[in-house]
Formats: structure tokens, sequence, C-alpha cells
């Protein structure tokens, strides 16, 4: 599924209009039916879906991130998740409580991501770091389930694209799409939906809806926690940004 010859394969799908039809690839094809009923579904609380914070910062818990980076060059993007871990259970022989990944798994029986002996779960966790000239030099990430990879997206494409720097990219106006199914049960999915934050302007929000798209305003500062570190190998400089959506995030350096 990393292949270039499967990524030109997938490509041809992409048209001038958005599609409201789920058409994943390589994948079991009893999939796209299993998921059908759960599109619109309105998603769980507590321990059922994604931990939440909301924009004052207030929560019960949920997903963080950290990256550091030192003068020698090591460097760490770390994505530590326990947002269930106020309602598991503790389990008195092992004298821990149980995330909530397995949740991730499918009850039904025979497809591939379905519970059974062996099989470990996957998870949204997706700390990342570049590399240049094969040494690492940036670390980046943010917390925010299905939205990670889609939110460090936009960062990448404003760091390495446009040339913002750190905080001029993880400033710029995010967006993400909930036209897939939600990792989280009840694994809920909005064809077309895509969510933009107000900055991106009226003309661009115009012109996604003539595409098909239809777009939630999620307000001026609302989507993303990303952070990011870097070390300039030539010169060893580095650099630290941090998101002020959520007043949570924080840049230091020594």
């Amino acid at each position: 599924m990393l292949s270039r010859e499967y990524a030109a394969e997938r490509r041809t799908l992409i048209g001038d209009q958005a599609s409201d039809r789920l058409r994943p690839g390589g994948v079991d094809p009893r999939l796209p039916a299993m998921i059908e009923r759960t599109r619109g579904t309105a998603a769980g609380s507590g321990a059922i879906g994604e931990p939440t914070v909301d924009r004052q910062g207030a929560t019960r818990g949920d997903t963080v991130h950290i990256d550091v980076v030192d003068a020698e060059g090591n460097i760490v993007s770390a994505t530590p998740s326990g947002g269930w871990l106020q309602s598991s259970p503790t389990i008195p022989e092992l004298g821990f409580c149980l995330d909530s990944r397995a949740q991730m798994f499918w009850l039904e029986d025979g497809l591939p991501n379905s519970l059974a002996p062996g099989k470990r779960p996957r998870i949204t966790l997706s700390p990342s770091m570049a590399l240049r000239g094969g040494e690492p030099t940036l670390a980046f990430g943010t917390p925010g389930g299905d939205q990670q990879d889609q939110w460090q997206l936009c960062f990448w494409l404003a760091h390495v694209g446009a040339g913002m720097n750190l905080q001029e990219a993880i400033d710029a106006p995010a967006w993400h799409t909930t036209a897939f199914p939600s990792s989280f049960y009840p694994r809920s999915w909005t064809p077309n939906e895509l969510v933009v934050e107000s900055r991106i302007g009226e003309r661009a929000r115009a012109a996604l809806s003539e595409r098909g798209h239809d777009v939630v305003d999620a307000g001026p500062w609302a989507l993303g926690r990303m952070s990011a570190v870097s070390r300039d190998p030539r010169g060893g400089i580095l650099r630290a940004a941090a998101n002020a959506r959520g007043m949570q995030g924080y840049a230091v350096g020594r």
C-alpha cells in the first residue's frame, strides 16, 4: 500500500468534485458494507469514543504531545495517550488499569481488524520526524485522534511547501475531513464534510463548497495542538514552536 504504483492507481480517483462514496483500496471487499451503517452516527462519550479537550483547555484526561531536541542533535517526538484511564478498570492481579485502544478492533468475525488472540490494535498516535540527508532535523506532532495526520499535513505543507517558519506553519489556518469512518466507536463518518478554520477566508470556503464539500466553519483558532522542534545540522541552531490553540502548548529553550 506504500508503493508508487498503488499511489498512482489511487490518484486516478481524484476528481474536480468531492465524492460522497467510500472507496477504500486494497482491503476486504466486505468492509464498505460494514461501515455504511455508521454513516452520520453520533459519537459517544466517556470511555466510548475519542477523548477531547475544549478550547479553554479543560479536560478530564487526554492525549498529549511533546517534541525535544538537544545541542548534540538527539531528537524525540512522542504522543503519550491515556485519555480513557479515568473510566477504565484496574486489574488487581496486574496492578494497572486498561487502556481502551482495543476499541479499534471490530467485534464482527472475519474482517482484517476483527478481535482475535495475538492481534494488536492499531492506534491513531502518529508522532513524526523528518530527516535531511539521512539526519533527523525536525520532530513534530499533535494530539487529535484521526485528525493528527491531517493537522500535521497542514503544518508540513505550510513549512516545507510554502516556506513558513515553524511558528508560522503551526499558526497557519488548519483543516480536516470527517468523510471517512472514525477509528473510535461507533466509527461515525459524514460524507463530504470538511472542517476548516475561518481564517482560510470566505473565498476559499466558497470555492470548496462549489466543489461539493460540506464546509463546517470551526472558528478562527480551533483545529490542532501542533508543536515542533528542529536542529539545523549545518550550524546546530535549535528552533521550537508551539500551538496557541487551546492555551496548552509552550516552546521552551535553554
